[in-house]
């Protein structure tokens, strides 16, 4: 890659390709600030390009596919916003009442809040918690934990996850 000869060369040239550091090595102080406004721009630009979102869990709109196979049927997960496989994803979990969701981890922590249902939740090292429709919980990154919806109704269950969605099965023991 040539070397850049101005400020605006630069920035216009990382803003139009979305490169976010200087490709060539050796780039002197003027083109390291000129990538790092150009990754602000194009930050920026990609945040504006983002629409409002509001969608309740019983929407027709929503499309829900089954979890991972270690999850037995009846499990379904509906993404509301991002992409599962790159960080920060929001989704909806849904399974029937008196569900459970075996042992798993994940490589990403997860903010969770329970829409719909009751649940029982229990980390390794915690207690068990319940949850009722609108409470709230975390969940580090790669510690595991098993889950069971305890209404008769389904549970539905909004979680935000920091890293790609993903679930690794844990069979060891939760004390």
């Amino acid at each position: 890659m040539q070397r850049i000869a101005s400020r605006w060369s630069a920035t216009a040239l990382f803003t139009v390709f979305g490169l976010a550091t200087v490709a060539a090595s050796g780039a002197n102080a003027n083109e390291q600030t000129a990538a790092a406004a150009a990754t602000t721009v194009t930050t920026k630009a990609s945040r504006l390009m983002e629409k409002p979102l509001a969608i309740p869990a019983s929407s027709p709109a929503l499309k829900w596919g089954a979890c991972p196979a270690l999850f037995p049927a009846g499990c379904e997960i509906a993404v509301l916003h991002g992409d599962p496989g790159q960080p920060n994803a929001d989704i909806y979990l849904r399974v029937p009442g008196n569900y459970v969701i075996p042992a798993h981890s994940h490589t990403s922590a997860e903010r969770m809040v329970l829409v719909t249902g009751q649940l029982k939740l229990q980390y390794k090292g915690a207690s068990m918690a319940t949850l009722n429709a609108g409470e709230y919980a975390f969940g580090p990154a790669d510690l595991p934990h098993k889950v069971e919806c305890v209404s008769k109704t389904p549970c539905t269950l909004f979680i935000a996850f920091e890293g790609p969605v993903d679930a690794h099965a844990f069979d060891g023991s939760f004390e």
